[in-house]
């Protein structure tokens, strides 16, 4: 060693003992060059690692280290980590190298100086020891940037996995809750020890309605502590708080920007939220993000993640990271809101349409179901109904409208209205579809919406309870099965039409008997068809479980089973938990009238009969004891009698059945159809049929192979109405066509 390393060496010993000082020196050139070190790093690890390399420095120089080359890239390794994970730049972070030097350079060349007057030695210590430094400099920078960059490597593929774990793990359901705490989850997962979720109270309202602008009343719907074992608890809305204006998260609220904080204690703003306040004092967490949850312009709520004192407080980069995770949440957040507010609207929508409880008549004992989906798809387009006709028959429906949410429920009510209609004008099971298919088809030309599909199937069925036939046509609906009073399924071959909405197709109605105490099982195919199960493993389940409700004397001491145990069973074990599809089910149970029920009679072509239809009436009255309906029944056959004596055809044929009303028909085989016109003052006719509206709760008529029925009921309750006054009359119904003739029906 020569005289100057000896001095070097010299020098370096005197500087030991003032290794404090000189650290305290590199530090405040630390925190003037770079801020984003802060006070929490400077009194911390960038303190250790700044005095252990002081420490080492002094120790090569002084030639009792272990060398140049073995020593500062320990150090340099440890101090680029550190900064690398403060997000400081490399730019800083070669400053930092370069400040040093420069800090410890001048109390060196002062003690180089003041120990030795010989010009010579110290010019030669001198340039020795800025050689000295160059190197450790250079080597120091160099080790550095490449485990700088490593690090800043590894931290952007953490958060590239980070990212990818989020897109899988955050919304996964249209729960609003769940995604909440999937957000709480991911975030304590991989970069908080704490994180809450608080929403608005409008987004959390019973039907997701919207967010209103402004100031609102936030709810803590998740939370997450670590360490995190599997997903949080999701539990019900906290109660609600408002932060104080103007606060920090009041403005993230407003503005829509995230932010990051030291923390000494539960801020003031927090206050407002206890629960949250008292996890920051008892689990010493120091720093924060306030992220708010903003999606489509809308705010949603507010996401705070904290970090523990003894952690690295947040970056920018991890607030960065986590506006992106608060970002996919807060559109998984506002889908969820979107999709429940659309589904409560649709399902609103649908059970309105839907019958909400069977209309009364005697012709079959119904029980019903519907069930929405649960899946993603949401509410769709199923319906069933019950509409009673005239003659003490009813028709049964079920459809399913293609596609889901308020669309499909919107056609689904405008197909199911446009049935009712049709079934008022009492057509066949297949001329009824053929005009639905027909309003299908001009709802899909008329409709503004781009993209959606305009079909439907449906199964219409009449039963009459006089004959015990059923007469129904299907448009590619699933056909009913039929459970005979034996308890034997059958599901009947017969002809299946094509959808609605195809046109210029063919419908064939088909006719089955059913013997008093039949089930009639109609559904759509959500009830048989689901994920894990096919149409046959279905349809097989549905006759194991109809076998052994479904018979008209099964068990409980040979009683039928309830058609609502019927339904239940069939639920429960064809519908899973959350079905894919919607499910209308509708089971119908036969009656029959007896034979004392109806009553009929032949009539000849001749004006005298009328006085026979009318003893023969007020006879039938008498042996079923509705005396007190005599007049009424009487004066109510006397005008159809006439009318279809004057106007129609032979043969001709009264019908009298006593059900919940009295039915008085009168057939005949002319098509020509009656219609109301206002009779003039003096005219001696041209009220017939009109006194029949008066006086019956319903009338119509309804059309046949053979010709034409015109029926009336009416009411056999004591309040009944009286008959009206006969000047007050002015229409009658007239035939028209080309069989109508020159008068007007009877009076």
């Amino acid at each position: 060693m020569d005289d100057a390393d000896r001095l070097l060496a010299a020098v370096a010993g005197d500087l030991r003992p003032r290794r404090a000082a000189l650290t305290d020196l590199l530090m405040g050139l630390y925190a003037a060059e770079i801020p984003a070190l802060g006070e929490a790093e400077v009194n911390g690890p960038a303190r250790a690692l700044v005095t252990e390399s002081v420490d080492l420095f002094l120790d090569v120089l002084g030639g009792v280290g272990p060398g140049l080359a073995g020593g500062q890239p320990q150090t340099a390794v440890k101090l680029a980590r550190l900064l690398a994970d403060r997000d400081i730049p490399v730019s800083a972070m070669l400053r930092a190298y370069r400040l040093g030097l420069a800090g410890l350079t001048p109390p060196l060349f002062e003690d180089i100086a003041r120990r030795s007057g010989d010009p010579q030695l110290v010019s030669a210590a001198t340039l020795r020891l800025a050689v000295f430094g160059l190197e450790w400099m250079d080597l120091a920078s160099e080790q550095a940037f490449r485990v700088y960059q490593a690090q800043r490597e590894r931290r952007v593929q953490r958060q590239l996995r980070l990212v990818n774990e989020a897109s899988t793990g955050i919304g996964t359901t249209l729960d609003i809750g769940r995604t909440a705490q999937e957000l709480a989850d991911v975030g304590v997962r991989h970069f908080a020890d704490y994180a809450t979720v608080s929403l608005l109270d409008p987004v959390l309202g019973p039907k997701g309605s919207p967010p209103r602008p402004g100031p609102g009343r936030l709810r803590r719907v998740a939370e997450q502590t670590a360490p995190a074992e599997g997903p949080g608890e999701l539990g019900p809305p906290g109660d609600p708080y408002t932060f104080p204006a103007g606060s920090v998260p009041d403005l993230a609220l407003t503005t829509g920007q995230p932010s990051r904080h030291r923390l000494d204690g539960p801020p003031d703003w927090l206050r407002a939220d206890p629960g949250t306040a008292g996890a920051v004092r008892e689990q010493g967490l120091a720093s924060v993000l306030v992220v708010p949850l903003r999606a489509r312009g809308a705010a949603l709520g507010l996401a705070l993640l904290f970090r523990r004192g003894e952690a690295v407080p947040f970056t920018d980069d991890d607030l960065l990271l986590v506006r992106d995770l608060a970002a996919r949440a807060a559109v998984s957040i506002d889908n969820a809101r979107r999709y429940t507010h659309e589904r409560a609207t649709a399902l609103t929508l649908q059970r309105a349409l839907l019958p909400q409880r069977p209309p009364e008549q005697s012709a079959v004992e119904v029980a019903s179901r519907y069930l929405p989906a649960g899946s993603h798809a949401g509410v769709g387009g199923d319906w069933y109904d019950v509409i009673p006709l005239a003659g003490a028959r009813v028709a049964l429906v079920v459809g399913d409208v293609v596609g889901h949410g308020l669309y499909a429920s919107a056609s689904m009510g405008r197909l199911r209205t446009a049935v009712r209609t049709l079934a008022d004008v009492d057509l066949a099971p297949d001329e009824l579809l053929t005009h639905l298919d027909d309003v299908v088809i001009r709802l899909a030309d008329q409709d503004p919406e781009e993209g959606q599909e305009s079909s439907a199937t449906c199964l219409y069925a009449v039963y009459d309870p006089v004959s015990g036939n059923c007469t129904l046509a299907s448009a590619g609906q699933l056909l009913p099965a039929v459970v005979g009073p034996d308890g034997r399924v059958d599901f009947p071959q017969l002809p299946i039409g094509p959808p609605l909405g195809l046109g210029a197709l063919p419908f064939e109605k088909s006719e089955l008997h059913l013997p008093e105490g039949s089930l009639l099982a109609l559904y759509t195919d959500g009830l048989i068809e689901s994920q894990g199960r096919d149409v046959d493993s279905g349809l097989a389940v549905l006759t194991e479980v109809l076998a052994e409700t479904g018979a008209a004397g099964a068990d409980f001491g040979g009683a039928p089973v309830p058609l609502e145990s019927v339904c239940e069973a069939l639920i429960g074990r064809l519908v899973p938990a959350r079905p894919t599809d919607d499910v209308a089910l509708l089971l119908a149970r036969t009656r029959v009238l007896a034979s004392d029920q109806i009553s009929v009679r032949e009539l000849a072509a001749d004006p005298a009969v009328v006085s026979e239809a009318r003893r023969h009436t007020l006879a039938t009255l008498a042996d079923w004891g509705l005396e007190e309906a005599s007049f009424t029944a009487e004066l109510v056959v006397s005008e159809l009698v006439t009318n279809a004596i004057r106007y129609g055809g032979i043969p001709i044929r009264l019908r009298l059945i006593r059900d919940r009303a009295l039915i008085c028909e009168v057939s005949d085989a002319s098509s020509t159809s009656p219609h109301m016109r206002r009779a003039r003052v003096f005219d001696e006719g041209g009220r017939g049929l009109l006194l029949v509206a008066q006086l019956a709760d319903r009338w119509g008529t309804r059309y046949t192979r053979e010709g034409k029925i015109i029926w009336a009921e009416l009411p056999l309750l004591p309040d009944a109405p009286l008959l009206p006054d006969l000047a007050e009359l002015g229409e009658i119904a007239e035939p028209t066509g080309p069989a109508a003739g020159a008068g007007e029906a009877a009076g």
